[in-house]
């Protein structure tokens, strides 16, 4: 099992800049990919990125140029960092953790933009 704990979100306005962060537990040892997703109000969860040990990511295209994934995987931590947000970047944001047994979930940090 591993649990993940995701960390500094909040209120930013638009044009600014957010980081947020992820500490994996447990059977993080077994951790082959780390990434983020996110859902805004209404809408279907959709993939940030996703990282694997070698250094490639699944990014989604449109977020590429503003959103960074990085990861430190001795730490086992993941950090996302938001750039040049946007009202629509308004979501909550999900770390996920792939191993041999399946994909874990955090509970989720939310991101606000706005005035």
């Amino acid at each position: 099992q591993v649990q993940l704990v995701e960390s500094g979100g909040g209120l930013v306005e638009p044009g600014g800049s957010l980081r947020v962060s992820c500490a994996a537990t447990g059977r993080a040892s077994s951790i082959y990919g780390m990434g983020w997703y996110r859902q805004a109000p209404g809408k279907q969860r959709e993939l940030v990125g996703v990282t694997v040990p070698d250094g490639t990511a699944n990014d989604a295209p449109s977020l590429s140029g503003r959103f960074t994934i990085s990861r430190d995987a001795y730490h086992h931590t993941v950090t996302l960092q938001l750039n040049s947000l946007r009202p629509e970047d308004t979501a909550t944001y999900y770390c996920v953790a792939d191993t041999a047994s399946g994909r874990s979930w955090g509970q989720g940090t939310q991101v606000t933009v706005s005035f």
